[in-house]
């Protein structure tokens, strides 16, 4: 590869980065639009890299690019995640079912408990972003745990979305203590080797959370963009 090349994809790697930043922190807040040249100007690069990172976040859904019209930041809605959990929900119990096949050690499942402890120290402390950090290791060790390569790609694509519609409903949904004892109970279910349980309670664990989230994403007046 030219060194102007490696250039390139260097910045549209990081035009990507810190697209995807601004995006979930709300600096580039939902239905906002954007010209490229101003993206641009603001991450102190050429428009190049950044039509290649949005093309890229098109694809992921976190925004659409308009010819000539620069891009819009698009918001999670209802819809969107109905949509989203009827995926996850089937393949991440599917992980579950898998991961409690493998005869895993507490030492193998050391990271889920971690992220476990952490979950229920953030409850004690009503601390709702540590909760949503430590859940998402949880999740994201869930599924490597269940051992297909498709599976983790699928659900990395997909939780961003979830995470963007966790942060716009963080605050208004109530202590997420029945959530900590449902991963508990996958995380002793895959421990004990019980692939049914643990398919099963995890299934009914993210059918519990898509309610919640839709209800309140309709709520907020979200139901379809």
């Amino acid at each position: 590869m030219k060194p102007d090349q490696q250039k390139s994809l260097s910045n549209s790697q990081r035009a990507l980065k810190e697209l995807r930043s601004l995006i979930f922190s709300g600096e580039l807040p939902a239905g906002s639009d954007h010209l490229e040249s101003e993206l641009a100007e603001r991450l102190g690069m050429s428009r190049t890299p950044v039509r290649e990172a949005a093309l890229m976040l098109d694809g992921q859904g976190l925004l659409e690019l308009r010819p000539r019209k620069g891009v819009r930041i698009l918001p999670v809605s209802a819809g969107d995640m109905r949509e989203i959990y009827d995926i996850l929900t089937q393949l991440e119990s599917l992980a579950a079912e898998r991961a409690a096949q493998y005869g895993y050690s507490e030492d193998d499942l050391s990271v889920m408990a971690t992220a476990i402890k952490k979950m229920t120290e953030s409850i004690e402390k009503k601390d709702l972003k540590a909760w949503a950090e430590a859940d998402d290791d949880f999740h994201r060790e869930l599924v490597r745990l269940g051992g297909n390569s498709r599976i983790v790609a699928i659900f990395e694509l997909m939780n961003d979305q979830v995470r963007r519609a966790r942060t716009t409903t963080l605050f208004a949904r109530p202590l997420p203590t029945k959530s900590n004892e449902d991963h508990l109970a996958v995380y002793q279910a895959i421990l004990n080797g019980d692939a049914d349980v643990a398919r099963d309670r995890h299934n009914q664990h993210r059918l519990h959370a898509k309610r919640m989230l839709v209800d309140l994403l309709e709520k907020l007046g979200l139901s379809r963009v």
